[in-house]
């Protein structure tokens, strides 16, 4: 685990003396304020595992010539450099040289291992309850379908407005499937959903509540905890998304009690392009829940090949068809560092990212009519932040013609998602001075 002191990136956000001494630092010398940060960073070192990452030192933030600054940690981490090793030699060693042995040896047990693992280093749970399976789409609709079938007596799902629209599509398909009506919260685009508004939605008739536990839109950072308690105490179970949450927030799912969840892998985790998403069903649920896309993995003896399905015990009934192996294997290696550094140093250098990139964005664009689309106190948002503007669309399409990476999202949105162990501070400040120079020059056209 990583020391953090308790002075480093020690900030009051809410503090408008520190806010205006911050501007005056930033707008005399940017660089300097992330190289000072650079240099106490005692996660800097990681940066270096990671492919594709390359010194910016000695940048000139008036300089035209590119130089990438990746800003979408939060849709699709980088590479591990230990991954491209760990897959090169599972091709030779593990499929060329095992084959088919490979499913006895340990294929078979890969997703379950993995789970347990990701579950003590980034999710707080248990062994026996968290497992690598299908995409999150596909996972999202197994756990979704077997919690309202297990209260048959209940009659409607929980969910909001901003959630993921993947959330919104199949709890809309299962609503239809079953006969169930949808009771939507009107969630604010710029922050997100609120006890409050749980606690006036759910009654006698709520069966599930499917909320993200990080917005993907503003970055609003649930109160994951004392939902859970609300939803449990109408008699209903909760689902949480954590997609935008696992290797970036800590999360505690056994002490908050959740019933389920789900999340990717290929974000903060740096699995890759489509790699398979990650399921939790609480212990306590497992004999009682029945998944409904029932497959040969998900038995009791798998190669029995028997007439009837008969689920298996504990949390390989929730697997369907054979496993992703090959998709699995990168994320060990993300999953391994945050093991070795604590969840907790990671947060804390993604608080102090996301705050500088704040800064910087009062300092530079609020000038030029950018507002803040995310909480401005860092305790409510996750680990990426996003500036709002009329012209953001037109401003994303450039700066990817830059080697400047953000991403756009509606309304009006570029997100800024800062991946902690890849990204360095003075990739933040390079990346949003190109923001601030292709505003500029939009404006000024």
């Amino acid at each position: 685990m990583t020391d953090i002191p308790d002075d480093l990136f020690a900030y009051d956000p809410l503090d408008d003396e520190a806010a205006a001494a911050d501007a005056d630092t930033l707008a005399g010398d940017p660089l300097a304020a992330a190289r000072a940060l650079d240099e106490a960073d005692p996660l800097a070192a990681y940066r270096d595992r990671f492919v594709g990452v390359s010194p910016i030192a000695g940048a000139d933030l008036g300089t035209a010539s590119p130089v990438l600054a990746y800003f979408d940690g939060n849709s699709l981490g980088r590479p591990v450099r230990a991954s491209v090793e760990r897959i090169q030699r599972f091709l030779v060693d593990g499929w060329g040289g095992r084959l088919i042995r490979g499913w006895d040896e340990e294929w078979m047990e890969l997703p379950f291992r993995i789970g347990d693992t990701l579950g003590e280093t980034a999710l707080g749970a248990a062994a026996g309850q968290a497992f690598i399976g299908d995409s999150t789409t596909v996972l999202l609709y197994k756990l979704a379908r077997a919690a309202v079938d297990s209260l048959p007596e209940r009659s409607e799902i929980v969910l909001d407005t901003d959630n993921f629209p993947t959330d919104r599509y199949v709890l809309d398909g299962i609503a239809r499937e079953r006969g169930l009506t949808l009771v939507w919260i009107e969630a604010d685009t710029e922050s997100g959903v609120t006890p409050e508004q749980v606690a006036a939605a759910v009654g006698p008739r709520t069966a599930l509540v499917v909320l993200s536990h990080v917005a993907y839109r503003s970055g609003f950072l649930a109160d994951a905890r004392t939902i859970t308690r609300i939803v449990h105490d109408a008699g209903a179970l909760v689902l949480w998304d954590l997609c935008h949450s696992a290797g970036s927030v800590p999360v505690e799912l056994d002490e908050w009690d959740a019933d389920l969840a789900v999340g990717c892998t290929y974000k903060y985790l740096n699995g890759g392009p489509g790699s398979p998403a990650f399921g939790y069903v609480n212990s306590r649920l497992q004999r009682r829940l029945v998944q409904p896309i029932q497959g040969w993995m998900g038995v009791r003896d798998v190669f029995l090949m028997g007439p009837e399905y008969q689920p298996a015990d504990g949390v390989r009934r929730f697997i369907s068809g054979t496993p992703p192996i090959v998709g699995m294997l990168a994320l060990q290696d993300t999953v391994a560092m945050i093991a070795e550094c604590g969840i907790d140093a990671v947060r804390a250098k993604s608080v102090a990212l996301t705050t500088f990139a704040v800064r910087l964005a009062d300092t530079w664009l609020t000038p030029l009519g950018v507002t803040l689309a995310s909480p401005r106190d860092p305790s409510q948002r996750g680990g990426h932040v996003t500036l709002s503007h009329p012209a953001m669309r037109e401003v994303t399409a450039r700066l990817w013609e830059r080697d400047v990476i953000p991403d756009y999202r509606d309304p009006d949105g570029l997100r800024i998602g800062l991946s902690p162990l890849s990204t360095s501070f003075e990739e933040v400040a390079v990346g949003l001075a190109a923001v601030r120079d292709v505003l500029g020059e939009l404006i000024t056209e």
